[in-house]
Parts: C-alpha cells; sequence; structure tokens
C-alpha cells in the first residue's frame, strides 16, 4: 500500500476514527457548554447559552451550502463568512461539518485560522471560569450583559 493510499478518506464516506473525533469533540465543547451554562444560571447572560447552537447550525449549514457549491461549480461562501460564523460561536457546528462533508479539511491556512478561533474560545472560557474573567472577562463583560 502506498502512502497515498493509506491516508485516502474511506470510499464509502465514512468519518475516519469516530470515536477518538467524538471524544476530541466533547472535550473541546466541555468548557463553552459549562461557561454557558454558569452564565445562564447565575443570570450573568444567556446570550452564549443562545449564541453556541444557533452559531453553530448556521456554521453548519453554511458549510453544507459550500460544499454544495463546490461539488457544482457554482458560487462559493467565502472563507471570512465560514470563519466569521465560527468566531460567533459557531465553531462547534464548523468542526461537525467539516468532519461531515469532508470540507475545509486540507486547506492548512484555512485549518490555522480555524483553530486559532477554536483556541480564543477556550481561552476566554478558561479566563472566565477558572480565573474569574481576569484577563478577558473585564474586557468583554459589558459586551455579553
Amino acid at each position: 500500500m502506498s502512502r497515498s493510499q493509506s491516508r485516502a478518506a474511506p470510499a464509502n464516506g465514512a468519518i475516519q476514527h469516530p470515536r477518538s473525533k467524538l471524544l476530541a469533540f466533547i472535550c473541546l465543547c466541555l468548557l463553552p457548554l459549562g461557561g454557558a451554562l454558569q452564565m445562564l444560571v447565575s443570570g450573568q447572560s444567556w446570550l452564549p447559552a443562545v449564541a453556541y447552537p444557533l452559531a453553530s447550525l448556521v456554521s453548519f449549514v453554511l458549510y453544507w451550502r459550500d460544499k454544495q457549491q463546490a461539488r457544482n461549480q457554482g458560487w462559493r461562501t467565502p472563507e471570512k463568512v465560514l470563519h466569521a460564523s465560527e468566531l460567533c460561536g459557531g465553531w462547534p457546528g464548523a468542526l461537525l461539518a467539516q468532519q461531515r462533508f469532508r470540507h475545509k479539511t486540507r486547506k492548512l491556512s484555512f485549518q490555522l485560522s480555524f483553530w486559532a478561533i477554536v483556541a480564543v474560545h477556550q481561552v476566554f472560557w478558561v479566563d472566565h471560569l477558572l480565573l474569574g474573567g481576569y484577563w478577558l472577562g473585564s474586557a468583554l463583560g459589558p459586551l455579553l450583559k
């Protein structure tokens, strides 16, 4: 088996290593989910609890549509629109769509931007939940009310 054949996606369209990817997805979602629930229950803000699911749905649909347009050689969704939806909290939906549709997974520059957005969200929630908003929370707090 050649090197390129060993890295090829399955012919049946199945997601490679689904258990590992599901575990990684769950781990990445723990901080945002916990933070959003904490903010909702404490009465701080309802925005994250609503924004993450809605933005994820929008991101998933944007990726699906962009993949369809790529197949049909139609008008594509600009990458900055995809990244904007991820930044607004849609990165979980974008990550699911990337895996489900095998879309935008090989373009290094796109993946670097995507993972930087995920990292920003993780850092925000670490700051909010573990450090009491010491770094980012004081600057972004007024925006979340």
